[in-house]
């Protein structure tokens, strides 16, 4: 096992073209700073080209840094060759030769370091049951499915050893199902083999379900960095409270309006009140608008009394334990979650209540969180 590091880490491509006058690309990553502790798994996660996997390809070398240091152990890595870092690294694609049996797929980087057979035995003899591959060995790429294809891809990457595991997106070609089951079977072999561990996903629920902590990413900057809990609960700005969780926080511009010593939330395009938690106070004012975020499991379908406000049902859905319940805000909708076991249908009006203490508050301009 091994600390990895990241210090100022930039990643710039040069424009080609070389045009006069032609605009540089930005930084594929710009300044990032991460720590992971010996034996931790960490997830990256972010939306398509947001710099992740440029990020995984730069710790693994396969991508020259345009500044900054990486560190793995007590060695800064910057100059030191792929096959020299003690890394192992899974890729999304499986990337098997189908000549070759699943056995010699595990032992052929052994052999080209020259490692002697009894050793190459005893190696995978000892991974290919924490993978649960043992019974395929003798059997070629072409009769594995995916899932097996990616277990033989990740003992390759873990028979050696590494100080440092990299997986690059692993499940993407897996169907739900089997991802499921991956998922539990990565967490189970992290547990086992106790080595640190880095996993490239844009799967929000991949992440949380995974990961000690995770390090999200957007437009190649670190937005924020933390246990699953705390991104979750305590998301800094917009675009990670939007990001994180299924179904999607809800974000709504709100207008606020005052009502004799207390505050009220008012949706804007929408006839929807929401009182302001106390703590909000010292920050507003009347006329104020910002952007108010709840979760889907914190609005609720108020009983008889309630003083929520009226509400018409534009989707209902029945997802077996839970329904999913949206009416429409202007151009998007507002979501809840509910177990409750009474059938709605489109149309109804309900009284709409929300958990206002369990609101996050947005700068209706920087999506920033509002700190109160």
């Amino acid at each position: 096992m091994a600390k990895l590091i990241l210090k100022n880490l930039y990643k710039r491509y040069e424009n080609k073209k070389g045009k006069k006058g032609a605009a540089q690309n930005p930084y594929a990553v710009n300044n990032l700073n991460l720590e992971c502790e010996d034996g931790e798994f960490i997830g990256i996660l972010g939306p398509s080209g947001c710099g992740k996997t440029t990020t995984l390809r730069m710790i693994a070398g396969l991508e020259d840094i345009t500044d900054g240091e990486i560190i793995i152990g007590d060695t800064v890595v910057n100059k030191i060759q792929p096959q020299d870092r003690g890394i192992g690294l899974a890729f999304e694609d499986y990337a098997l030769y189908p000549p070759l049996s699943v056995y010699e797929n595990i032992a052929f980087n052994m052999r080209a370091r020259k490692v002697n057979d009894e050793v190459i035995k005893e190696e995978i003899d000892r991974i290919a049951p924490l993978l649960k591959i043992d019974d395929l060995l003798q059997m070629k790429p072409g009769k594995l499915s995916g899932g097996q294809k990616q277990r033989v891809n990740m003992a390759r990457a873990i028979v050696r050893k590494p100080k440092l595991l990299l997986l690059d997106e692993p499940m993407s070609h897996l169907d739900g199902k089997m991802r499921q089951v991956l998922r539990t079977e990565i967490k189970r072999l992290h547990n086992e083999i106790q080595c640190t561990t880095i996993i490239v996903t844009h799967d929000q629920m991949e992440a949380m379900s995974l990961v000690d902590k995770i390090a999200i990413m957007k437009d190649g900057e670190l937005q924020q960095y933390g246990t699953p809990f705390e991104v979750y609960d305590n998301p800094v700005n917009e675009f990670v409270a939007g990001f994180i969780g299924e179904p999607p926080m809800n974000i709504m511009t709100v207008e606020v309006q005052k009502k004799e010593d207390s505050f009220l939330f008012k949706l804007q395009d929408a006839d929807i009140l929401i009182p302001a938690p106390e703590r909000y106070y010292p920050v507003l004012r009347e006329g104020m608008q910002a952007r108010l975020g709840v979760r889907p499991s914190d609005v609720m379908i108020g009983g008889t009394g309630s003083k929520g406000s009226d509400v018409k049902i534009s989707v209902f859905e029945n997802l077996g334990d839970e329904k999913k319940i949206s009416f429409r805000v202007g151009e998007g909708f507002l979501t809840l979650i509910t177990t409750d076991e009474k059938r709605y249908r489109q149309g109804d009006i309900v009284k709409l209540e929300v958990k206002s203490e369990k609101t996050h508050l947005f700068d209706v301009n920087t999506g920033e969180k509002i700190l109160v």
